[in-house]
């Protein structure tokens, strides 16, 4: 991923490497002044409660022997209450995986101020991802990030996104229900009717991106309330999925049967991609994926939870997971 204008740079080439293997996470409240921080590997986590049923995927690129940019984060807001959340670090520019870190962090931290009731949810994202693209900023080395948040709450959901990570909601039968705009130029041309998602998928600019996270002109976008129907599934991603496989491809792949399978299955679909097959995209990039589904719509909440993963900049130099307090978290992003 590029980012226009000012923020533009030539990618760094590497070497390329194969995955190490992955690993499982455990689970923490926000609540309790508690984020995962995973290194590198990871695989498919599980959440199931009454409600929902979520997992989530990160993988780096196969073309590159650097840190894994992307960022996961699920966070408990109340009882009733989940936001989910990715965020891709710009990989043309220094510190990708340092700006995705510190937007998740972010995140955490205005939701962990602002949890007195719902009405106070929307105010917490917003002034996360503003907080975010200060604190970013101030690295002043040119880093930057996208992000996309869904905040899910009695049976509705609602989008928040910077950037090029697409949030997507599909029914099981298929119909895309809701599918975000990618802040890029091929986003909008695809958007007004200028190019068919066909050709957007081979477009020699499909890697810039023109609003991110560390940039002043930066600009947040909020979808509508959606209603879920109970087996809707809900897909946030970073562009390693959507520049690898098409939307189509996506949906019937994650719309039915278990949803950890399905999953699976499209994200090793698109890393195959990345490797090259003939005939068909290829963009070798970090992997990220966040799913939900509405098993059974109830106005019980589920269990807290709060994992981050590939975010190594602020693991421990074991490569361990590693539960940070709130002012552990602060000291950690200073020394940033």
């Amino acid at each position: 991923m590029e980012v226009d204008s000012n923020f533009e740079q030539a990618l760094e080439t590497v070497t390329p490497r194969e995955n190490d293997g992955m690993e499982r996470s455990e689970m923490s409240t926000v609540s309790q002044s508690q984020f995962l921080l995973q290194q590198e590997k990871s695989d498919l986590v599980r959440h199931h409660d009454s409600s929902w049923d979520a997992c989530a995927y990160s993988r780096k690129s196969p073309a590159k022997d650097t840190p894994n940019e992307d960022a996961i984060g699920i966070f408990q807001f109340d009882a009733n209450t989940t936001i989910f959340a990715v965020a891709d670090g710009c990989g043309g520019m220094r510190g990708g995986e340092q700006a995705s870190s510190i937007a998740l962090q972010m995140l955490a931290d205005s939701i962990e101020r602002h949890n007195e009731g719902p009405e106070r949810l929307r105010f917490a994202i917003i002034e996360g991802i503003e907080l975010a693209n200060s604190a970013v900023q101030e690295l002043k080395i040119g880093a930057a990030c996208t992000i996309a948040v869904i905040e899910c709450t009695q049976g509705t959901i609602r989008p928040y996104h910077v950037g090029d990570s697409m949030i997507l909601v599909t029914s099981n039968r298929g119909r895309v229900r809701y599918q975000s705009v990618s802040h890029s130029p091929v986003g909008f041309a695809v958007e007004s009717g200028m190019l068919c998602a066909n050709e957007a998928m081979h477009h020699e600019d499909r890697h810039i991106v023109s609003n991110v996270v560390g940039d002043p002109r930066m600009r947040i976008e909020m979808g509508p309330v959606l209603a879920l129907a109970p087996r809707d599934t809900v897909l946030i991603a970073s562009d390693g999925l959507f520049d690898n496989l098409s939307v189509i491809e996506v949906v019937e792949h994650v719309r039915k049967g278990n949803l950890r399978d399905s999953v699976k299955v499209a994200c090793e679909l698109a890393y195959e991609r990345m490797l090259g097959i003939k005939g068909q995209p290829c963009k070798p990039d970090d992997l990220s994926v966040v799913a939900v589904r509405a098993s059974r719509l109830s106005k019980k909440g589920g269990t807290p939870l709060a994992i981050a993963m590939g975010v190594g900049s602020l693991a421990t130099e074991s490569g361990d997971s590693h539960a940070l307090s709130a002012s552990e978290r602060s000291t950690r992003l200073n020394a940033l």
